[in-house]
């Protein structure tokens, strides 16, 4: 770890340790730096007698043992026995300080004291941690190592917040009860874990990344109808908006993102268009400034595609459903248009009208695509994300996706005979879906998808959190149910030409997924094929190659299934 001047421009080495440091944190003082790191745990379950290696032997690795209900991680393979702990080091250097125990995950953001001599943080400190993803709550341990609790209400307590003077926490609480979504909330409450009221109870959303202003308010953030803002928000519990239309950080596919920080009533964001990623602006006031131009000298010569919005309703139930659509950078009003509809994951996420790289490409290559927020996505209120409790993937969410489209058509801008449906992990799960349920799609691209929930629940690393919240009992006891929701339950309908694409090493929907649908179409003897991403997690777009290779592979599938002008190639 070290320390950088900013006015020099010279670093320091503070500390060397084992593991990479996580949620560093300075002290109010300026004298310490807190942090968090992985500590190795010692639980081999029984004791091997195993004989000495003999002389000039090349042995095989070590055997893995595995005795934890959460075992891998996504992009981390098999976790080997290790718990998270708070350490700190004095800011001048030295060596760390391990200052919580136990087997237990201490998670940051940490936060000091007014005096410097506590730190707050979250974790679930139950005998039973490891059956309860959704519980936690606030603590406080001293520099002695005094580990004291702030919290105990049912359900999560996290990322606590001190007030400049010290005697207030602002933190993020939500319920337990057992259901896929619940909006989570900004409270305060007075530094002994008294007082504690909610500021966020009249907002029908999940809000996040609370700053203290001083000590009257604290600025906020939260996703509404696909677009990211930063509100603030006085302690005796009046809001107003700051800035919106905050986005940037993801360049792939359009989803709902963006980051602030604020300091002496300036606000620094991420802030984007439809046709650039992101760039960073402050806020003074009423008065907006952009500091940066990252992207223009690539994107300043080049025609993007026009997003539009539409909004229309779902033919299952008229439920309202927003959605964009993207035309094509040489878009001809006189012309009809084969359409893309690319779907995203979660399913409790969103998109909205910000940059995206892999969208553009596809309207670029000639193509209209189209973009929603079906039911279930956040920034609709609770009501809305929960529409899809115990029917992810159904004939909900599919309504959702074919009334866009006929709306689409009724526009009188796409070819009703060129439909194409794409969309990765739960958009996977619904584009696989889709094809079960209808034959009106040229082709499919599904990339790293659920396909049977029965296997991906008892094989994948979030398991332990989808049976107890997603589903109405163990998969043991609920079969039926969980076959229903399972995209491979529709195989035999299924005759649309399918690509299918997952990473190599995803622990989070894995191979053995893609392969039970890929072995049912060959069996169906359905034109499909598997391209299988060598060293990619959840991920497949987190590396440029891999996010060009994924969109370019989409783009070629569909070519081959496009009518009119593709025949002759």
């Amino acid at each position: 770890m070290y320390v950088r001047w900013m006015d020099s421009g010279q670093t320091a080495l503070v500390t060397n340790v084992a593991a990479s440091p996580s949620s560093i944190t300075w002290s109010l003082d300026g004298n310490t730096i807190a942090f968090t790191m992985s500590v190795d745990a010692d639980e081999t379950p029984f004791k091997v007698n195993m004989p000495s290696k003999p002389k000039g032997a090349m042995w095989s690795e070590s055997f893995q043992y595995i005795t934890k209900a959460r075992y891998q991680a996504d992009g981390r393979g098999v976790l080997e026995p290790a718990y998270t702990h708070i350490f700190t080091v004095p800011a001048d250097g030295g060596t760390a300080r391990q200052l919580s125990a136990g087997n237990y995950h201490h998670r940051g953001p940490l936060s000091f004291t007014a005096d410097s001599q506590s730190i707050y943080f979250s974790a679930n400190r139950s005998d039973n941690w490891e059956y309860e993803p959704g519980e936690a709550d606030i603590f406080k341990v001293d520099m002695a190592g005094e580990i004291s609790q702030i919290t105990s209400y049912p359900g999560s307590e996290s990322s606590p917040v001190v007030s400049p003077n010290g005697k207030l926490i602002a933190y993020s609480r939500r319920d337990d009860k057992k259901l896929a979504y619940r909006n989570s909330y900004l409270h305060i409450m007075d530094a002994d874990g008294s007082n504690d009221r909610n500021l966020s109870a009249d907002i029908d959303n999940t809000v996040s990344n609370f700053i203290w202003n001083d000590t009257q308010g604290i600025y906020y953030q939260q996703m509404l109808r696909g677009v990211t803002q930063i509100d603030y928000v006085t302690i005796e519990g009046k809001h107003s908006n700051v800035a919106g239309g905050l986005s940037g950080l993801s360049l792939g596919r359009p989803y709902t993102s963006g980051t602030f920080h604020a300091a002496d009533n300036v606000v620094a964001y991420t802030k984007g268009r439809t046709d650039r990623p992101a760039d960073l602006f402050v806020r003074r006031g009423s008065n907006e400034y952009q500091l940066t131009s990252l992207n223009e000298d690539l994107l300043g010569h080049k025609t993007l595609g026009e997003v539009k919005e539409i909004i229309y309703t779902s033919s299952v139930d008229d439920e309202e459903i927003q959605g964009w659509y993207i035309l094509p950078p040489d878009y001809d009003a006189a012309k009809k248009y084969p359409l893309i509809t690319e779907i995203h994951g979660g399913p409790h996420l969103a998109y909205g009208p910000v940059f995206s790289a892999e969208l553009q490409r596809m309207a670029a290559q000639g193509y209209i695509v189209f973009y929603n927020n079906h039911r279930g996505s956040t920034g609709y209120g609770e009501r809305f994300a929960l529409l899809l409790q115990n029917k992810y993937s159904s004939k909900y969410d599919f309504a959702d996706h074919m009334s866009g489209i006929d709306a689409l058509i009724a526009k009188g801008i796409v070819d009703p005979e060129e439909l194409f449906i794409a969309g990765g992990s739960a958009g996977g799960i619904a584009a696989a879906y889709a094809i079960g349920l209808s034959d009106r799609f040229n082709a499919a691209a599904v990339t790293k998808p659920v396909i049977n929930w029965l296997s991906k629940v008892l094989t994948a690393d979030s398991g332990l959190y989808q049976i107890p919240y997603q589903f109405p009992g163990m998969p043991w006891e609920e079969v039926e149910h969980y076959w229903q929701r399972s995209p491979l339950s529709l195989v035999g309908n299924v005759t649309t030409p399918t690509l299918l694409m997952t990473g190599v090493e995803d622990k989070r929907t894995p191979m053995s997924e893609t392969e039970q649908f890929y072995q049912a179409l060959k069996l169906q003897k359905v034109d499909t094929i598997l391209i299988k991403v060598p060293g990619a997690s959840h991920g497949i777009a987190s590396k440029p190659s891999r996010m060009i290779g994924k969109v370019e592979n989409i783009i070629a599938w569909f070519d081959k299934y496009r009518h009119g002008e593709n025949d002759e190639e």
